[in-house]
């Protein structure tokens, strides 16, 4: 009779490519339900994330609650970046935890379940070899990690204290990967990384030599695979031969998330990001002349430590430049294990809030724009999610979200659709 498992995913989507990796790893041991109801489970694995905001006290008092409300012989354990960065402290604060794993020891979840009170954090284990079990939670999508860890030393940035050194994993590994997903029905390949064109940098134990251009022009040959993202690629690395790869490459979505952080090229400094505000602007002129359907994302934190009302304005002039499809944006929060924090010009909180609620609302406004001209535009979707009241949910190859009234014959089908209704979030429409 398998055991249950109740697991929760914070964070970003390396973390829930992890969690699969513990999931395929518990299962090669011993059969695993996976349950949503945390009393009913025998293992509760909280997979934890540093980025967010007071990740340490948001922990804890998730402990205290999942220990209160689980089965008394039900083990609870603590995995990912949080992890990573408190380790023993975690057993000391929360005895009720039975063990710990970090975000470079996700193999090692086997060796840890059993073994009372067992942390293994170590940001120097290098699994870039390991050839994990299968599990995907959507078969027709696949997570594939290219490299692990981060070389970047972004001052405001916890994710090098907590995945270590950057590793690439062998090119071999993850075009067979990618080809055990395919045969199981997924036709999309989403590729992780911190700075996944940073690829073949540095390699664990084989004297590859793969960049991250290679590599792409290796997988897109993968019969059957139709659909290749990638998140995130790094400005500093997009370099000409690149961004012609993603322009001319018909398998590559032309869609491309391209973190700014900060339009002020003094405070990039700061933030040790490697790259001006002029050479940003410069790498999406490029994309948008060779690949003009591209959609661009970006990241932006409002209110590092010594922003002035210019360096703000050069972060909005970036916005009305470049018109990002999406924006993912923060107020800056200091984070432990960051030189940032330790800057003794921190902005105040109600000015940072102030400027951030002006950069969303802009960007609100030409999200508009762009959603609203998509109106009975038509675009290829490839579905591969089933959405309560008979609707099915995918993306278009420029990485749109699309919901049309359907059933699972639609899923992992690439349709036409027709759009019939516009918003910020997605598009509903019809198949034509």
């Amino acid at each position: 009779m398998s055991k249950k498992l109740f697991i929760e995913t914070l964070g970003c989507a390396m973390n829930v490519r992890d969690s699969e990796h513990m999931i395929a790893e518990l299962n090669q041991k011993e059969p695993y339900e996976i349950t949503e109801n945390l009393k009913d489970a025998d293992l509760i694995i909280i997979n934890t994330c540093s980025v967010r905001e007071k990740p340490v006290a948001k922990l804890f008092s998730e402990i205290g609650v999942f220990n209160k409300h689980k089965k008394p012989s039900a083990k609870i354990g603590v995995t990912g970046c949080t992890a990573s960065h408190l380790g023993e402290e975690i057993i000391r604060r929360a005895p009720s935890v039975d063990f710990v794993l970090g975000a470079r020891n996700v193999s090692k979840i086997t060796e840890v379940v059993n073994k009372r009170h067992a942390v293994e954090v170590s940001t120097d284990f290098d699994e870039s070899t390991y050839a994990f079990g299968e599990y995907r939670t959507n078969t027709f999508k696949a997570m594939v990690n290219i490299s692990i860890g981060c070389d970047k030393s972004c001052t405001f940035c916890i994710v090098p204290a907590t995945r270590g050194d950057e590793i690439s994993i062998p090119s071999e590994l993850i075009v067979q990967e990618i080809k055990k997903a395919v045969v199981t029905g997924a036709k999309e390949v989403m590729l992780l990384g911190q700075n996944v064109n940073n690829y073949g940098r540095r390699f664990g134990s084989t004297e590859e030599q793969c960049d991250f251009t290679q590599l792409l022009q290796k997988i897109s040959k993968i019969e059957g695979l139709e659909r290749i993202r990638f998140t995130s690629p790094h400005p500093l690395h997009m370099d000409d031969t690149f961004i012609q790869e993603f322009a001319s490459n018909p398998k590559i979505c032309k869609q491309i998330h391209v973190p700014l952080q900060s339009g002020s090229t003094s405070l990039l400094k700061e933030m040790k990001r490697g790259y001006t505000k002029e050479n940003f602007i410069n790498r999406c002129e490029k994309i948008r002349t060779l690949c003009p359907e591209a959609t661009i994302s970006t990241d932006i934190i409002v209110g590092f430590p010594g922003e002035s009302d210019a360096d703000f304005e050069d972060t909005m002039d970036v916005l009305e430049q470049v018109r990002f499809e999406q924006l993912f944006s923060f107020k800056y929060s200091p984070r432990p294990h960051t030189e940032a924090a330790e800057f003794d010009n921190q902005i105040d909180s109600a000015v940072a809030g102030a400027r951030l609620t002006r950069l969303q609302a802009r960007h609100t406004e030409i999200l508009d724009e762009i959603m609203d001209a998509q109106l009975d535009a038509v675009h290829k979707v490839y579905f591969d999610e089933l959405k309560p009241n008979g609707r099915v949910s995918g993306r278009s190859d420029d990485g749109k979200l699309f919901f049309v009234q359907g059933s699972e014959e639609l899923l992992g089908k690439i349709v036409d659709v027709k759009v019939i209704k516009t918003s910020r979030g997605a598009l509903d429409g019809v198949l034509v």
